[in-house]
């Protein structure tokens, strides 16, 4: 009797960790980093804030007009037909009006303009008759409209953004408005990352007999070129579990987080994961998952370490599932924009085995209805990255799933909300 040996295409091999509880596992075990840094706020975006944005002034400072019009007593709107007004004077934004102004008469005010004392009422330009130095005006206005009160965006004392908050530009704005020049921001988080395999070759050398070039390390280059991580590149990393140890082991002294590609599935030759059982604190290795089964999730040193596939679409589809979730945690993100799921319409069969969840790089599109479509970018092997430079999102099949007919909903991730 033949004995079988686990395969990355079997779906019933032990020990094999639902996507789900893979993620929980891994956020639970990564902790946040601490420690932070001062920055100028025109360098914070893509920053996670530390500390209380608190406001230190009203805002706005003033009662001031919405509109380009003019300002007046309430008391002087008609309460049928209509009433002329005298006007009086001018206020802009950058030169109020300082007079008095007593009833029956208004002043000319521009946008952002102080509301003159006494007045508290504007009516738009294009609602009045203007003649000579006068307007008149009918019987559709209400008191108080057209008028930003002081404080009705943020009050003096208001605590306007929190701790954990992903800075965008409008929070840069929104600081800028109050007047804060420098903030408190999480510091980086430190990224190593490797590729491993002696038939990996860098850019620009000759490939040998079966050789590869390395294109691994260049995604996550790219996946990682953000303002909140500084990337540590240990280059192509010989394929010997004493160097490979040696090399994590010196990482793990002073990064935060430790990437490889390669050599974590279940060939004679794939000694990442045997370098990550030599440090002695491996968690998961195997989820089911495809592409991307063997996933090896543990810790080196102070580090966190992910040994991701060797396949290049592979390591794309594990890094966004699993890495990039734990990195957000890691750097304290609790409010960021939303990457959202949805549901889109299958424009073809998609073959789907129970049991694990399979992930399709698609194309979705939006029809003349409204209706969201998606189609596969053509051979889905873990090997062909071109089907993840075509795609714009991933199709996401349930683990309990069977296969999809065209016209059946499927699950959506685009990449827009991740890249």
């Amino acid at each position: 009797m033949i004995t079988t040996q686990p395969s990355c295409n079997d779906i019933h091999e032990p020990g094999l960790i639902p996507v789900k509880d893979a993620l929980a596992r891994i956020l639970a075990a990564v902790p946040v980093v601490s420690g932070y840094e001062r920055l100028n706020i025109e360098h914070a975006r893509g920053r996670t804030l530390y500390q209380s944005i608190i406001s230190a002034v009203d805002v706005p400072a003033h009662t001031n007009s919405a509109v380009d019009g003019y300002a007046l007593h309430a008391e002087d709107l008609p309460g049928q037909g209509t009433r002329r007004l005298e006007i009086i004077g001018q206020a802009f934004a950058g030169r109020p009006y300082a007079g008095d102004t007593a009833r029956g008469q208004c002043i000319r005010i521009m946008t952002g303009a102080p509301m003159p004392a006494g007045l508290d009422t504007v009516i738009m330009q294009e609602q009045v008759q203007l003649s000579d130095n006068s307007i008149e005006l009918d019987s559709r206005h209400k008191a108080g409209q057209n008028v930003r009160q002081a404080g009705e965006d943020i009050r003096q004392g208001q605590s306007v953004l929190q701790p954990g908050k992903y800075l965008t530009p409008p929070d840069i704005g929104l600081c800028a408005s109050l007047g804060i020049a420098e903030i408190d921001v999480r510091r980086k988080l430190k990224v190593a990352i490797a590729s491993t395999g002696n038939e990996v070759f860098g850019i620009g050398q000759t490939l040998g007999t079966g050789g590869i070039y390395d294109s691994n390390r260049y995604s996550l280059l790219a996946a990682l070129d953000r303002p909140d991580i500084e990337v540590i590149n240990l280059g192509i990393l010989e394929d010997d579990p004493e160097t490979l140890l040696k090399r994590f082991q010196e990482a793990g002294a002073y990064a935060d987080v430790i990437i490889s590609s390669g050599g974590v599935s279940v060939g004679e030759a794939d000694y990442t994961k045997t370098a990550l059982q030599g440090s002695g604190q491996v968690d998961f290795w195997k989820v089911a998952i495809k592409p991307g089964r063997p996933l090896a999730f543990g810790r080196i040193g102070k580090a966190a370490f992910f040994g991701l596939p060797g396949n290049p679409v592979a390591v794309m589809v594990t890094f966004y599932q699993f890495v990039l979730p734990a990195l957000e945690k890691m750097l304290g993100i609790t409010n960021k924009p939303i990457a959202p799921t949805f549901l889109a319409k299958a424009c073809e069969n998609l073959r789907k085995k129970p049991g694990r969840t399979e992930i399709y790089r698609g194309i979705i599109e939006q029809s003349e209805h409204g209706e969201w479509r998606v189609k596969t970018t053509g051979k889905q092997g873990s090997g062909i990255l071109s089907s993840m430079s075509l795609a714009n999102a991933f199709i996401i099949l349930a683990h309990d799933s069977t296969d999809i007919k065209a016209g059946e909903w499927v699950m959506v991730q685009p990449f827009s909300g991740m890249f």
